[in-house]
């Protein structure tokens, strides 16, 4: 059973299913806007006569490769590379796959940890892509891509909403998060498969990212107290759901308006606390006032 087949999940279904689609989270439209300007920029350095395959000036100075990062002592790759692309089409894929899977999962894991977890992905991508790069022997090889972060986010939304129905244009057919995930997950591997047997200098890059975001994102759900965080599911919630509230019951002796201020201003402040930190940070008394902001909310 995923997070999102117990009741509170389903609850919170359907809310979202009432009011429309909730607002990005702020580091997933962070990682969009950055993916996307910083390809612009990059395109725009590119030597005009020899198309888009080749860098421009920010992947050149970012880009991953072993004798670099590990020889040179240029770490920081490790991370950089994550948010560089060669081609528009990796970009396009990767940036609608973040637009649908990172919400859920950075409301599951909270704002730091949600960064935490995407890195960690990357970084995993990169170090499975050094060890082919050893074997095969290409250690000079650049590597740019978010690939090996999108296949972790992929995979947590499996864990969290296996049964989610999720709607595809191309093909048009309907079909759960999970096995959506598989079938990525299936087409990728055979993608590297066709890349090998086609020669392609790629093919340690691709191989690389796919192993590194899989199994470090199949990892991290499994054990979420690496990151510090509770193995106990957690509901994810929608951040404007709470904006209007009625004032508690139990507060009649205060003027009618402060009550309002009052409650609408711990609700805010405690949602800001699931941003930066994630549900399993709250105390029983703050999920108590959600709670009843809630009921109050579903009453109007």
């Amino acid at each position: 059973m995923g997070s999102a087949d117990r009741d509170y999940f389903r609850d919170e279904e359907a809310r979202y299913a009432g009011g429309g689609r909730p607002p990005l989270p702020p580091v997933t439209k962070a990682l969009l806007i950055a993916n996307v300007v910083i390809f612009l920029i990059d395109l725009f350095t590119r030597p005009g006569k020899q198309g888009l395959a080749d860098f421009g000036l920010i992947n050149e100075q970012l880009a991953f490769t072993v004798q670099s990062a590990f020889r040179e002592f240029r770490i920081w790759e490790l991370v950089t590379f994550q948010f560089l692309h060669g081609g528009i089409l990796p970009l396009v894929f990767n940036s609608i796959a973040l637009f649908v899977f990172g919400s859920w999962v950075e409301r599951w894991w909270g704002t730091k940890r949600f960064i935490a977890f995407y890195l960690l992905c990357g970084v995993a991508g990169a170090l499975f892509f050094t060890v082919l790069a050893l074997v095969f022997r290409g250690l000079e090889l650049p590597l740019v891509d978010s690939s090996a972060g999108v296949y972790g986010l992929i995979v947590a939304t499996a864990v969290i909403a296996p049964n989610a129905m999720i709607s595809l244009l191309l093909p048009p057919v309907t079909l759960t998060v999970r096995k959506f995930a598989f079938w990525m997950i299936g087409i990728a591997a055979v993608m590297v498969l066709f890349n090998s047997l086609g020669g392609r200098s790629d093919t340690a890059a691709q191989l690389g990212l796919l192993l590194g975001g899989v199994s470090t994102g199949w990892l991290l759900m499994r054990y979420p107290q690496l990151l510090r965080k509770d193995s106990a599911s957690s509901k994810i919630i929608r951040p404007r759901e709470f904006k209007t509230r009625k004032p508690k019951r139990e507060a009649k002796l205060r003027p009618r308006s402060q009550v309002k201020s009052d409650a609408s201003s711990e609700v805010d402040r405690i949602l800001d606390k699931i941003n930066r930190e994630g549900v399993q940070s709250l105390s029983d008394q703050e999920r108590e006032i959600l709670q009843q902001a809630s009921k109050s909310n579903d009453k109007r």
